[in-house]
């Protein structure tokens, strides 16, 4: 198992066995871990993102910590927490990972997944100049998740 996978399946069993929140100190859980500090930083922004339910906090300085948080919402305004954390410009890998994080937690339909996948592909968007492709990505599926806040 890859050093980055060890590492986020320990977050993950701290979240889980204290109620959704770990708190972290990076040079600590790398020093137990047997890796370097950035490999922390990877994993966390990497693994633990607002779109795929997680809210990271963190405090710099000698008694610094990082604080990470499963954030629990349902339907409605899980959705909304997602349209909102979107910015104005998205990759196309993350798009993909936003949107099957969703199917995974159901809170999109599967397909309404595969809408979502299809639509915000590359090909479907390779009629757009490169550069406006990530904006008109972030904005397709904005309206496609604010129209399945609507929908439930």
């Amino acid at each position: 198992m890859r050093m980055s996978e060890q590492v986020a399946r320990y977050i993950m069993e701290m979240l889980d066995s204290r109620d959704g929140t770990a708190e972290i100190r990076r040079n600590e859980l790398a020093d137990q871990m047997g890796c370097v500090p950035s490999q922390i930083n990877y994993v966390i922004t990497s693994r633990f993102t607002p779109e795929q339910g997680y809210v990271v906090e963190s405090r710099r300085g000698g008694g610094g910590f990082i604080r990470i948080t499963r954030v629990q919402l349902s339907g409605t305004s899980a959705l909304m927490h997602v349209v909102n954390s979107i910015g104005g410009d998205l990759d196309g890998n993350s798009a993909r990972m936003l949107i099957v994080s969703l199917a995974d937690r159901g809170a999109v339909s599967d397909a309404a997944a595969e809408m979502m996948l299809a639509a915000c592909s590359d090909s479907a968007l390779r009629v757009l100049p490169q550069e406006y492709r990530d904006i008109a990505r972030a904005g397709i599926l904005k309206q496609m998740l604010i129209r399945c806040t609507v929908s439930q």
